[in-house]
């Protein structure tokens, strides 16, 4: 093409992607990708010859505008916009040519390239964490260098006699794990090439670092074999432990001891790498604090490099036994090698063969008992499986409502709340509450296994709720965990005490929190642990979708302050006494409560909160108490 009809169709082009980008709203990071990708890749297509500095004054300028609705110069006046993107087309225009002189230059398979690119334009070189600005670091945070993460490295002698360094940022923990992330061949098989490729370069991963693969399937397994990669993996510690849930559930077991005890002396902040699809705090190891999600194939680049501050694209993963420095791009196996990898090693019959019997089980399923009768038959000495209390005392019709009187704050909470931090699913720690119950109960320790495999025991999910490791309760400043003040004496214990206190007084207990509560993977015993503990309503700036409809369906009533209000800007320690009057009868719900909250002293504050039912249905659901007394009153009724 001649390079004036390029021009042209570039900027036709540009200007009719911008227009449906803005009216689409596609974020901004995605429309630098596309300039990006545009800008330093067309000009090394032989048949266009126009240079990189054109096609960036071409293209970006109109993408730019529409990206401008989404970053952060959008609140500067309309005659000041243009002047802006001109002026940045201008600065970006030389980095394209060098992105365009990197690409055609660069050892690294396109597809590879416009990954990391894309990574690049999201503003974070090492993990995308989602949709949410708030979350997202500025720049790859390099340990040590002004400004950014501080340097605390510990010296620690290992089992073996090595002795490393350990600092913020180090993987001590990288997982092949998930029973849906390990369900695409091409990425598992691009990690087992990946890790045949640094085996073969002399590479292997940090000796602080805890390896284990647990595939979804056990087909994956038969895939690595035919492959030839097993040797390999199991080479660098990824070793078969299990398939399904491990890591991502809290299911990694415990670190080595020296490495325990460095990040206790450090008070490092530590880092898993996993390939599952939760990263929730608390969630994945109680000593890593900093959890990352990415591909299985780069879980084993991290393994390698023991680092989150390692930039894989421009440092070393380490080095070969020759002493020269091998990057992640030497070991990178390529598309199509992936392709023909997936092609040669895959067939129908490998997923029937393994599925055939899927539900015959092993021996030791054969040999379980199976009680007979029509109805379950509850082990009164389980500690797994207990007969839960949410129909005692249920009586046959619905009772008209009350208005909450003389309710304490059980928690006081902040933005961005978790179901995970709500309802942990990870490990049961020794001094918890759940873990007394366990040894009350003849468990030792290393038999706790974690809240999610005990979710059938209410016992066990009371004493977890609100007992994320990293629930920071306001009511309890300076800690972390599920600590509380019992009111009004001010005692600090555990929330699961301090409920069962107030419950024993009589007084019905409330839950006061930011925005987004509730966020996260919408657990069940979020709403029914918050139900056992005698919260009778949480009082919210704004909640996900499906907890809000959670707790309703458990007969806690969700609450919303107004437009602009929260805790603090009414004034609100949590030490209050409060009223929720407005709800009594047996009329339709109201939309709004009024709430009064009495200080110690006597002076009294009152507002409006909404009342988040939305739905006749979710009206009845609250009127019986929740979904399960309406259900069963359902099947009961004549």
């Amino acid at each position: 093409m001649r390079s004036v009809e390029t021009v042209l169709a570039l900027v036709v082009l540009a200007t009719v992607v911008a227009a449906f980008a803005q009216r689409l709203r596609v974020p901004a990071p995605s429309l630098l990708v596309v300039a990006g990708v545009i800008a330093g890749v067309l000009p090394v297509v032989p048949e266009i010859r126009v240079s990189p500095e054109v096609v960036s004054l071409v293209v970006l300028p109109p993408l730019l505008f529409a990206a401008g609705e989404e970053l952060p110069w959008r609140d500067l006046k309309a005659v000041w916009r243009p002047v802006t993107v001109l002026a940045l087309g201008l600065v970006l225009a030389s980095a394209a040519a060098v992105a365009a002189v990197a690409v055609a230059l660069t050892p690294l398979p396109l597809g590879m390239a416009f990954v990391l690119g894309a990574v690049l334009a999201s503003t974070d070189p090492v993990a995308v964490t989602g949709d949410h600005p708030h979350d997202r670091p500025r720049s790859v945070p390099v340990t040590g260098e002004p400004g950014r993460r501080p340097s605390a490295p510990v010296t620690v002698t290992l089992a073996a006699g090595e002795t490393v360094e350990l600092d913020h940022g180090a993987v001590v923990i990288a997982a092949i794990t998930s029973c849906t992330n390990t369900s695409n061949p091409q990425v598992m098989l691009g990690a087992g090439l990946l890790a045949r490729n640094a085996v073969s370069r002399g590479l292997r991963p940090k000796p602080w670092v805890k390896t284990t693969l647990a595939p979804g399937s056990k087909v994956v397994m038969d895939y690595f074999d035919r492959a030839g990669v097993l040797p390999a993996l199991r080479e660098l510690g990824f070793d078969l432990v299990g398939y399904g849930c491990t890591t991502c559930i809290g299911n990694s077991g415990p670190l080595p001891e020296p490495v325990s005890r460095a990040i206790a002396q450090g008070d490092l902040a530590v880092c898993s790498v996993l390939s599952g699809n939760r990263n929730f705090e608390g969630r994945i190891h109680p000593e890593t604090k900093l959890n990352y999600l990415a591909s299985p194939p780069l879980v084993v680049a991290y393994a390698l490099a023991g680092s989150m501050d390692t930039d894989l694209t421009r440092d070393p993963l380490g080095a070969g036994p020759d002493g020269q420095p091998v990057f992640l791009r030497d070991i990178w196996p390529g598309s199509q090698e992936i392709d023909q990898t997936v092609a040669a090693c895959l067939d129908t019959r490998m997923y029937l063969r393994d599925y055939a019997d899927v539900f015959t089980g092993d021996e030791r399923w054969q040999a379980l008992p199976i009680p007979t009768g029509d109805t379950f038959a509850w082990d009164p000495g389980s500690t797994y499986v207990r007969r839960p209390p949410f129909f005692e005392g249920l009586p046959p019709e619905p009772q008209p409502l009350r208005d909450i009187e003389g309710a304490r704050v059980l928690v006081l909470l902040g933005d961005s709340v978790t179901t995970d931090h709500i309802s942990p699913a990870g490990a049961i720690k020794r001094d918890s509450p759940a873990g007394a119950y366990l040894r009350e109960h003849g468990i030792a320790p290393r038999e706790f296994n974690s809240y999610g495999s005990r979710r059938g025991n209410h016992e066990v999910m009371i004493r977890g709720t609100f007992a994320n490791i990293r629930l920071r309760n306001l009511l309890a400043p300076a800690t972390e965990g599920g600590i509380t003040r019992h009111l009004p004496d001010g005692e600090r214990m555990t929330i699961y005490d301090a409920a069962g206190r107030y419950a024993a007084e009589g007084v019905p207990l409330l839950v006061i929190a930011g925005k987004e509560y509730g966020s996260g993977s919408s657990r069940d015993w979020a709403a029914k642990g918050t139900a056992l503990l005698g919260v009778r309503a949480v009082l919210a700036e704004s909640y996900e979708r499906i907890h809000r409809a959670n707790l309703i369906g458990m007969g806690v009533l969700p609450l919303q302050f107004p437009p602009g209000r929260n805790a603090a800007a009414l004034g609100l320690s949590g030490e209050e006494v409060y009223s929720l009057h407005g709800l009594a009868g047996d009329g339709e719900l109201p939309e709004r409560v009024r709430i009064t909250a009495t200080a110690a002293d006597g002076a009294t504050r009152e507002f409006d909160a909404d009342v988040r039912i939305d739905t006749p249905g979710e009206a009845d659901y609250y009127r019986h108490g929740g979904i399960l007394p309406h259900v069963l009153r359902r099947i009961a009724a004549p």
